[in-house]
């Protein structure tokens, strides 16, 4: 059982309710979409293949027990379900990022699982399976990357439908350089529901341009 790896690295979590928090980072090569602000293109192919056992081993090896599962888009690698389940029999707090086009049900329900529900903006809103929305659970959360007033307006139309608020935690994240923080603050506020900024702090601590970090 192998995958194609982009690459391997610790750092902190940048985004996600965990932000701020250590964590040991496996991003995986190969994404089926193509947004319009995407910041890991590098992504999209490359890599090394590594098998599911020597990625755990490496998880393990580190000395945090977090681990996020990133890409490109993870689920398009027949093997990223056995991962997750192994890094979870490991005993790693363990997390999917995934872009919500395909179905999820395969992943562990012990994984946290990061719903981006791609916005308007992103030239990708097409392409959900809009049936994981209703696999989602309180463990796990979702996100709404937004470049500009009419992609909120546009989230906020998808979290009313499908009962998202209050029933896990729903973040907002400004596309970097294009929405700022007091902007976005401000459209989260007047709504007066259980949202929550979620801006990349990666790029606030390294720049936009640094990877691996």
């Amino acid at each position: 059982m192998a995958l194609m790896v982009c690459e391997t690295f610790v750092s902190l979590m940048g985004e996600s309710t965990r932000a701020g928090a250590p964590a040991y980072f496996i991003r995986l090569t190969g994404c089926n979409l193509r947004c319009r602000y995407c910041d890991t293109a590098y992504a999209y192919e490359g890599g090394r293949e590594l098998t599911v056992a020597a990625l755990v081993e490496m998880a393990r090896a580190q000395p945090h027990r977090l681990v996020l599962v990133t890409g490109g888009e993870p689920l398009l690698q027949a093997e990223t379900p056995a991962l997750l389940t192994e890094l979870i029999e490991a005993g790693l707090t363990t997390c999917l990022e995934t872009n919500g086009s395909l179905p999820m049900g395969a992943v562990d329900a012990r994984v946290h699982r990061i719903l981006d529900v791609k916005c308007p903006g992103s030239g990708m809103a097409d392409h959900h399976d809009w049936r994981n929305l209703d696999l989602l659970t309180p463990r796990d959360e979702v996100k709404f990357v937004v470049s500009h007033r009419s992609d909120f307006t546009w989230a906020m139309e998808v979290i009313d439908r499908h009962g998202l608020a209050g029933r896990l935690p729903v973040l907002i994240s400004p596309v970097f350089g294009q929405v700022s923080l007091r902007e976005a603050a401000a459209w989260i506020l007047a709504t007066q529901l259980p949202l929550r900024l979620n801006p990349q702090l990666h790029k606030y601590i390294w720049g936009p341009e640094a990877r691996g970090v």
